[in-house]
């Protein structure tokens, strides 16, 4: 495990876990017989939208030099062999995302639209879990998770932001929480459109309503690439450091990483 993230307006904890693929495979496995065990979806309550106690587990190949890949395929057998394992073994329900046997492509925000409704489960039981619900399982390139907090703003104002901020590069929601007003961030293609822009144009749309950015959260590790492609100035402002890099965390675990690894999280 190389980084945990727990927060508890949005009741949820977002693990990162790295190495060589099996594993990667071993301990995303493992996590998710400890978590069915103990936890119960039936009563749980958190701002973030979610239907299994092991939510989402997307398997990331890490690409050379560090920089995020596209190259999502790669971890297609990954995918459907945890799928696959979940469905026999535990009895979850799993939507795969991420590229298809069809050729499609299906996203994360597909999967949480029609789960249950337009979709059925690719592998398990069409019906929930009594207590562990579903799981979505990915295959995908590097995304980087992040946060803004608000200064002088409503859960209205968050949302509306969150929508302007939305793009094939940028999803985005917003959230009124016991600890303040945020929006919440996945940068999918984080080279492209990073930190930095993402919190520019969120600065400009906030200004208009006399609001601004109090403060930033990068949730779990990113990518070297991104740090290193951002301003050092602006690393403080951002919540970024090479500290907190997967390539950093994976060399402190010793050096289990490098090209053809594969990054996992299972929130």
């Amino acid at each position: 495990m190389l980084d945990l993230h727990a927060d508890p307006d949005h009741h949820r904890s977002v693990f990162t876990l790295g190495g060589t693929p099996p594993l990667v495979e071993e301990a995303a496995r493992a996590l998710t017989v400890e978590a069915v065990s103990v936890l119960d979806l039936a009563p749980h309550l958190g701002a973030h939208p979610r239907f299994g106690v092991v939510d989402v587990v997307p398997f990331v190949p890490l690409g050379r030099l560090g920089a995020p890949s596209a190259r999502a395929g790669e971890a297609v057998p990954a995918r459907d062999a945890f799928a696959k394992w979940a469905a026999d073994e535990l009895g979850i329900p799993c939507f795969l995302y991420g590229p298809l046997q069809t050729g499609a492509l299906r996203s994360l925000p597909d999967v949480r639209r029609g789960a249950f409704r337009d979709l059925e489960p690719d592998v398990g039981p069409r019906d929930g879990h009594p207590r562990a619900g579903a799981t979505a399982v990915g295959a995908r390139g590097v995304l980087v998770a992040w946060n803004m907090w608000i200064a002088g703003g409503s859960a209205e104002l968050a949302r509306s932001v969150a929508a302007a901020l939305r793009s094939p590069a940028v999803r985005a929601l917003g959230f009124g929480l016991s600890s303040g007003v945020q929006v919440s961030c996945n940068l999918v293609d984080p080279l492209r459109v990073g930190p930095a822009s993402v919190f520019d144009q969120a600065s400009a749309l906030l200004a208009s309503a006399g609001a601004g950015v109090e403060r930033c959260e990068l949730v779990g590790l990113t990518p070297a690439a991104v740090v290193e492609a951002t301003a050092r100035h602006r690393w403080t402002e951002l919540d970024l450091s090479p500290e907190r890099t997967i390539e950093a965390r994976l060399g402190a675990a010793g050096g289990r990483g490098g090209s053809g690894r594969r990054r996992g999280e299972a929130p």
